[in-house]
């Protein structure tokens, strides 16, 4: 395992973000540092990093290279953006930086910073066809991409520092400011050609702080039970009331709102009438959120080398992957659960009638039942429906990502609390419960199926009688003790499937 740090030099912040590279091209993120300063602030005036700004990220990045020593690091890849890329004094602040920090930072170009921006959502949502809008604190990135291929991209010379600083005009009200850069937007928008042929379907996808510190603002207004931004769905009709009542507030009042940071509140505004003239334009409903970006682009590049030349194939499984190795799972045995959660699946399908998309929830569920065992053994069940819904998922929604969990949790008997289920009625619905229990039940067989971890039972063979249900098994030895914990279970499969279950 190699450890590596990666320094993201922005016009509004500086984030440092430790990583784990295992074998097999995966990665865990183990630490991160962020400073908000403000690179690219008055730059518009005569296009030099200001030496306030400059000593105040050289003070950030001894802080970095300090945590990066003291973690175990081996090997730092710094990258600098907008603010650094437009700079006349670019030179002497990368040769201060070199000097002072003994770290060598490489500049992004424009399409450099677009491609890995692209990389990281593309490696880490399950959405074939997309535009992404970038926020950064000197840039915006708009990025559209086909069939998992980049199509176009455009970067435009502001973010959400520099429109702050550009229309700070004395005597304008805070929604006269907004309406200003809404207008300045729409006819920067203008300029990008390939923008006005977007097809119709295509999904809007945020990246950035400013999205993040929406989507935390968005939580506590909607009292939404997840702390996952990656994957979350917000339909504009949403979106407005939140900007309508942050564009009118002064900063004082701005610094108060729940969920929002402070360090960006006077920044805040601009990023949201960018995200208004957006959506306006392209005319989106709703849009999507992305916790993954350039760093994350970064790091596919670093642990997955492939991933240069092409993104990843199977979004869902290469996550799940990463937290059975990062969770330390049996993989031999969660290989064989989720082969017979899947085999339970498709052989009781005249039973349950779900639709295929229901096995991605089995197989998330059945990968990651077992995960809870790193907390505590006993009613790991529990342990695991936690980890589950705070876990880095790609590739599934929110309400899969719950059903999922929720599933795991029955995966030794039928332990659904109904104060927990209560907690998620915004994101699943009361429908959901029997769903949850078949699935549940299934995948429960299918683990008791794998009881002695030794792959004794190789397949199942289900025929529906009458009022039983008959599995026969393909057996490897003693199934003894497999078929007594399956057949634990027959209460709850009758109770689910209105069916007596027989395993011979």
């Amino acid at each position: 395992m190699e450890k590596i740090g990666i320094i993201d030099l922005g016009s509004n912040s500086a984030r440092l973000v430790i990583v784990n590279l295992f074998a097999d091209g995966y990665f865990m993120v183990v630490d991160e540092l962020k400073e908000s300063v403000r690179l690219g602030q008055d730059m518009e005036k005569d296009g030099f990093l200001k030496p306030a700004r400059v000593a105040e990220t050289i003070k950030t990045v001894k802080m970095f290279k300090k945590l990066c020593d003291s973690s175990g690091v081996t090997r730092i890849i710094a990258v600098a953006t907008a603010a650094v890329r437009r700079a006349k004094n670019q030179r002497s602040f990368l040769d201060e930086i070199q000097a002072t920090c003994g770290i060598k930072i490489r500049v992004l170009s424009a399409e450099e910073e677009a491609v890995l921006v692209y990389r990281g959502v593309i490696n880490t949502m399950d959405i074939p066809k997309g535009v992404v809008l970038e926020i950064g604190g000197g840039s915006t990135k708009i990025v559209y991409y086909n069939r998992r291929n980049m199509l176009n991209y455009a970067t435009l010379p502001f973010g959400a520092v520099t429109l702050t600083g550009l229309f700070a005009e004395d005597g304008l009200k805070p929604e006269e400011q907004a309406a200003k850069i809404e207008e300045y937007v729409a006819e920067q928008l203008k300029q990008v050609e390939w923008l006005k042929e977007l097809d119709p379907d295509v999904q809007m996808i945020g990246v950035g702080g400013s999205f993040r510190n929406l989507f935390k603002i968005t939580k506590m207004v909607h009292k939404y039970p997840l702390d996952t931004v990656h994957n979350y769905k917000m339909p504009v009709e949403d979106f407005t009331p939140v900007y309508d009542m942050i564009k009118v507030l002064d900063l004082d009042k701005k610094k108060k709102i729940k969920g929002l940071s402070a360090e960006r509140a006077d920044i805040l505004p601009a990023a949201l009438a960018v995200i208004k003239s957006f959506v306006n334009y392209i005319g989106v409903n709703e849009f999507t959120f992305s916790g993954a970006g350039l760093r994350e682009g970064i790091m596919f590049n670093q642990a997955l080398p492939m991933t240069v030349e092409k993104p990843i194939a199977d979004v869902l499984n290469y996550s799940l992957t990463t937290l059975v190795k990062y969770y330390d799972c049996e993989e031999k045995h969660i290989e064989h659960v989720v082969n017979l959660s899947i085999q339970l699946f498709k052989q009781l399908r005249v039973l349950h009638k779900f639709p295929r998309q229901y096995l991605k929830i089995l197989k998330v569920a059945a990968m990651l039942h077992d995960c809870g065992m790193r907390i505590k053994y006993y009613n790991h069940q529990r342990h695991s429906w936690y980890m589950i819904l705070n876990s880095t998922l790609y590739g599934v929604t929110h309400r899969e990502i719950v059903l999922a969990a929720f599933t795991a949790c029955c995966h030794k008997k039928e332990d659904i609390n109904a104060y927990d289920w209560a907690r998620y009625r915004g994101i699943i619905s009361d429908d959901d419960l029997e769903i949850v229990k078949k699935l549940g039940v299934m995948l429960r067989i299918a683990e008791s199926l794998d009881r002695a971890d030794a792959g004794t039972i190789k397949s199942i063979n289900c025929d529906i009688l009458g009022d039983s249900v008959i599995m026969k098994t393909e057996v490897d030895g003693d199934a003894t003790l497999e078929i007594k914990n399956a057949m634990a279970a027959a209460g709850e499969f009758r109770k689910s499937f209105h069916k007596n279950l027989e395993i011979l």
